[in-house]
């Protein structure tokens, strides 16, 4: 999948790579499936960068429409899920 990532102006080089990271997982859930804790492990460090829910959200409704896929429903699966593989099915 080819998208124009969601990112600030306002980051560091390495926060730039780190959102890149997260929504690249985000997108694995849904080609075959993520490790659980890694996906967490990287949306945790996803709200270092970006504290604020409203921000959150326009950064997950940029990158999901384009991609007709949910970040908020992998973030909210691997959170509630007790196996450890997230894995998507699309629409």
């Amino acid at each position: 999948m080819e998208s124009k990532l969601p990112i600030s102006l306002d980051w560091s080089k390495q926060e730039v790579i780190d959102v890149i990271r997260f929504f690249e997982i985000v997108e694995k859930a849904y080609k075959g499936g993520i490790d659980r804790e890694i996906l967490l492990a990287h949306y945790q460090r996803l709200k270092e960068i970006v504290p604020s829910k409203s921000e959150e959200k326009q950064l997950f409704k940029q990158y999901d429409e384009e991609l007709e896929i949910s970040s908020y429903h992998v973030v909210k699966k691997a959170r509630e899920a007790t196996t450890k593989t997230i894995k998507m099915e699309r629409g």
